[in-house]
């Protein structure tokens, strides 16, 4: 039986917060809240290594995990090593591409990796008070156990406990089962057997009795829960959470320029903050609770000022993604372009901040032997003569590395770098230019 709870009626610390939150979507039993308010449970969630990075809706279900760890509970995170080369078919309209092994552990590799370093960084933010578990998040492999199994035994361990029936009255397979052009193969229809059985492997191994996941896991974790049913005869239960969507219903992590990755060297922490910071006014408050670990009257507060909000929550999740000190950088660097300091910040760090500002490259030999200020800012187009240059400046207008020039004699040479290559210009408050050396 599902229970879609929308208020705080829950009574286990964890659930009510998860609930205030508005995460939660369904729980598989009433019992589930009495587990979590008597002891400490063990659970976990998979992730789908289908790309060498996670992307901005997998930290849903990082939060998750996230949130029972900071209240006592003991979470496992789950790669996927044997269920990707499946393919999970919820959600999706078409057959995935099967991957082969070598982008398969190179995708393995990626997650693993993120996932160890947010999780991590998840249980140190805003912590005061907390009860969390010290232990660290065990990441495991189902291929270490799916790999050593012989197709007939499978079918015969396992196989054997699943009802076609039920099978085909799955979300996942009958939204596939209704498009006779696409369909499902058998590949992708045997997923839900392998991640019940997953359920199944840490339920023995580890005392693992609950499953969480997005909204479009319920068929394949409620698969587990009857494996596990049918096989000890005992319970076990599952959680999902809501997918976050705009009010237009549109994913969150989706910009026109594709997904919103988790990793630097795909969506950099300053295109990752941005698009954080573009989200509408009165999506604040449902992110702030969904993705950050601030108290509900903080956010609450945060929710009556939007414009702060929006800065204050992009910051957050921004740290938890990428870490404090690259959050820090984020944040002067799209001051630079407002008149905030340059001091510490490198090339890497302004490149996506200066990616629409006019750009003029120059020699090393160049700036060594010099440029006088009044025919640089000529000659890049910031001003329309030396006359015009001189004036400015008199005014108080014509800035270096954003600090006001004050001497109209000076020459702008190597000394002047702000980072390895990059000399800021600007000529009142808008108008700007990059000066690269090359």
């Amino acid at each position: 039986m599902s229970s879609d709870e929308k208020t705080t009626s829950f009574q286990s610390s964890v659930l009510a917060e998860l609930s205030w939150r508005g995460l939660i979507k369904q729980v598989t039993h009433d019992e589930l809240d009495e587990k979590l308010s008597g002891e400490d449970l063990t659970l976990y969630c998979g992730f789908d290594p289908s790309a060498d990075s996670l992307h901005a809706g997998n930290l849903v279900s990082i939060m998750g995990l996230a949130h029972f760890r900071r209240h006592g509970h003991h979470p496992i995170a789950l790669v996927g090593g044997a269920t990707g080369m499946i393919g999970d078919p919820s959600g999706k309209s078409n057959e995935r591409d099967l991957l082969d092994d070598e982008i398969l552990q190179k995708n393995l590799a990626g997650i693993s990796k993120q996932l160890r370093t947010i999780l991590d960084r998840s249980t140190e933010m805003h912590a005061e008070g907390l009860d969390a578990s010290e232990r660290e998040i065990p990441i495991v492999n189902n291929a270490d156990w799916i790999r050593p199994w012989s197709f007939i035994d499978f079918l015969r361990d396992v196989g054997k406990h699943f009802k076609v029936n039920h099978m085909i009255n799955k979300t996942s397979v009958k939204e596939r089962l209704e498009n006779r052009d696409q369909g499902i193969s058998y590949t992708e229809f045997s997923y839900m057997l392998i991640q019940g059985y997953d359920f199944f492997h840490l339920f023995k191994e580890h005392g693992c009795t609950l499953q969480i996941g997005g909204s479009d896991q319920w068929g394949n974790i409620t698969a587990g829960t009857d494996l596990i049913r049918s096989k000890e005869r005992t319970s076990a239960f599952g959680a999902t959470f809501n997918l976050l969507t705009d009010k237009n219903g549109k994913k969150y992590g989706k910009s026109e320029a594709g997904a919103i990755w988790l990793d630097a060297e795909r969506t950099s922490p300053y295109q990752f903050f941005q698009y954080w910071l573009g989200v509408d006014d009165e999506e604040v408050g449902k992110l702030l609770r969904t993705f950050t670990f601030l108290s509900q009257e903080k956010i609450e507060e945060l929710e009556a000022d939007p414009y702060n909000g929006k800065k204050v929550f992009a910051y957050e999740i921004t740290a938890l993604v990428h870490g404090k000190d690259a959050a820090d950088k984020v944040v002067r660097a799209s001051k630079v372009l407002f008149g905030g300091e340059m001091d510490q910040l490198t090339d890497a760090d302004l490149k996506d901040a200066f990616a629409e500002v006019p750009t003029t490259e120059v020699s090393r030999q160049r700036l060594e032997e010099g440029i006088e200020v009044l025919d640089l800012f000529v000659e890049v187009g910031l001003e329309k003569s030396k006359g015009a240059a001189r004036r400015k400046l008199e005014q108080g207008g014509l800035y270096l590395n954003n600090n006001r020039i004050e001497d109209r004699e000076q020459v702008i040479g190597l000394q002047d770098l702000a980072t390895e290559t990059a000399i800021f210009l600007r000529s009142g408050k808008r108008n700007k230019h990059l000066l690269r050396m090359v």
